[in-house]
This record gives C-alpha cells, sequence and structure tokens, in this order.
C-alpha cells in the first residue's frame, strides 16, 4: 500500500523548491515567457493553483467538482482557462498557491482509506492524486527554472514520476491513436543516486535504459528523446519513447530537438497539441 504521509511530503518538498524559485522574482520575473506558448511564469503557477484547487474540490465536494466539469464553457480550453482565471499579481497569486496546495494536502490526507475521488474521466486514490501532483509540479518548475537558466538538482523522488511514467506506457499509445502494445518493455533507470530503479519483467525483450533524470524528462515531454540519453531496445520500446506521455488527456506536441539525433535517431517532434498539455488534469 502506498505510504500517503510519505507521497505528501515529496509533494511539499517538490513545491518548495519551486516556491523557491519564484518567491523572490520582480514583477517582470512573473512576466518571462516560458517554454510552453503563451504562458508566462505566472501562468505556470497560476495553472498548479487552479488544479490543486480542482483537486481538493474533488476530494471534498464530489458533486460541486462534477458541476464546475459541465460547466466549463469551453472543455478544449479547460486548462488555458483554469490558468487564466488564476493569475494575479505575483503576490496574491503566491500566496493563493501555498494555501491551495495547503489545503489540498489536507483534504487528501482526510479521505477514507479505500475511497477514490472524481478526477477527470476517471476516479483516483489520494495517493495516486499525490502522485499526480508530484508529477505535474515537477514538470512545470522545469519550465520555470528553463526560463529562469536554473539547474535543479535530481532528486530521489523522481522515482514517482518515473512510475508513473512506466504505468502509462498504454496511455501513450492510445492518446495518439495507436494501437495498445502487447510486447512487455523493461525499464531500467540509473537513479539520482547511482541505485537502479527498474520496472517491468526482467526477462522482457523490449528495453528502454539510461539515466532517471531523463526518462522523466520524456514522459512529462519536456525534452525531445533526441536531446536524452535513453536507449531503446526493440521495436516497442522505441516507438513508445516518441509517444510516452505520463499525464492524461490527449497528446501533447512535446518539444523540438535541440541537436541532431544520432544515425537512426528521430528529430522531428511528434506533431500533437504543445506542451502545456503536460499539465491536463
Amino acid at each position: 500500500m502506498a505510504d500517503l504521509p510519505a507521497l505528501l511530503a515529496d509533494l511539499a518538498a517538490e513545491s518548495d523548491q519551486l516556491d523557491a524559485l519564484v518567491a523572490g522574482l520582480p514583477p517582470e520575473g512573473w512576466a518571462r515567457p516560458t517554454p510552453a506558448p503563451g504562458w508566462t511564469v505566472a501562468h505556470q503557477i497560476a495553472h498548479l493553483a487552479w488544479t490543486d484547487h480542482v483537486a481538493r474540490l474533488a476530494a471534498t465536494d464530489a458533486e460541486a467538482f462534477y458541476a464546475s466539469v459541465l460547466s466549463a464553457p469551453d472543455p478544449a480550453r479547460l486548462v488555458d482557462d483554469g490558468a487564466e482565471s488564476f493569475l494575479a499579481p505575483p503576490a496574491e497569486l503566491l500566496a493563493r498557491w501555498r494555501d491551495g496546495r495547503a489545503a489540498l494536502a489536507s483534504a487528501l490526507a482526510a479521505v477514507p482509506p479505500g475511497e477514490k475521488v472524481p478526477w477527470y474521466g476517471t476516479r483516483m486514490s489520494p495517493a495516486s492524486m499525490v502522485t499526480a501532483r508530484i508529477m505535474e509540479t515537477w514538470a512545470h518548475a522545469e519550465d520555470v527554472a528553463d526560463t529562469l537558466g536554473v539547474t535543479r538538482p535530481a532528486a530521489a523522488r523522481l522515482r514517482h514520476i518515473a512510475h508513473l511514467g512506466f504505468r502509462t506506457l498504454g496511455h501513450g499509445f492510445a492518446a495518439h491513436g495507436r494501437p495498445a502494445p502487447t510486447a512487455p518493455v523493461r525499464v531500467e533507470l540509473t537513479a539520482p543516486h547511482g541505485d537502479t530503479w527498474t520496472f517491468g519483467p526482467a526477462d522482457a525483450a523490449d528495453r528502454v535504459t539510461g539515466p532517471a533524470l531523463d526518462f522523466c524528462l520524456l514522459v512529462t515531454q519536456r525534452r525531445h528523446r533526441a536531446d536524452l540519453s535513453l536507449v531503446a531496445t526493440g521495436p516497442t520500446a522505441d516507438e513508445w519513447l516518441d509517444v510516452a506521455q505520463a499525464f492524461a488527456g490527449p497528446p501533447g506536441a512535446g518539444r523540438e530537438p535541440t541537436t541532431a539525433p544520432p544515425d537512426g535517431g528521430r528529430a522531428a517532434a511528434v506533431p500533437d497539441r504543445d506542451e502545456r498539455a503536460g499539465a491536463t488534469p
């Protein structure tokens, strides 16, 4: 069984790391454009604050959550409209995000054991919800860090994102309109502190190997595979690296490669919608 208090502690640590990046920014820093087209640093934080808000609503008032879904004027713009609705002057936005994430943690901790909360097209256990929030917070923090020219140290809590990336293998194929793979895939990742994280059967012919950080950057679509040190062995593993996404919803466009791919590599980004979809609830 997942350790919910430990997961909540990791979410708090991930949020605190991003908080430290933006807390001291001047107003013009919040207005800087990020790698997500049309989104500033403020949009990134507003998106997280909005998603925390609707997640808390789902955990505390299912009827109100469903009502908010049904009342959305344009479901295709749900993410963008949500971020826009939470934009505010930097100090107010920062306080709103801090209060909201604390309220979400309390709400998820109070969900009765065994109960799931509604979400967009599914229901999630509190542990799964927290894991998804860790993934999203980390991914959007990466956008902010890229904007500010900051390199963040890789932490052991990346394991949550790596595990989620592995679990969503089939979703990546389905989101891109491709048949679900029948061959199992083994994933072997070098963790930040030198140990190895493994997922999938040890005897699988298809394999993905490389740094855990690179795998997390790939499944959150924050880097193109051509810019990462991931090795795919076998056709299913190779195709997966083109469509992998740990987030729900329609496929994201990913990022354009910044380096020329090695012989046999794929340089072209998958032509889907922009990487803000990495934030899709």
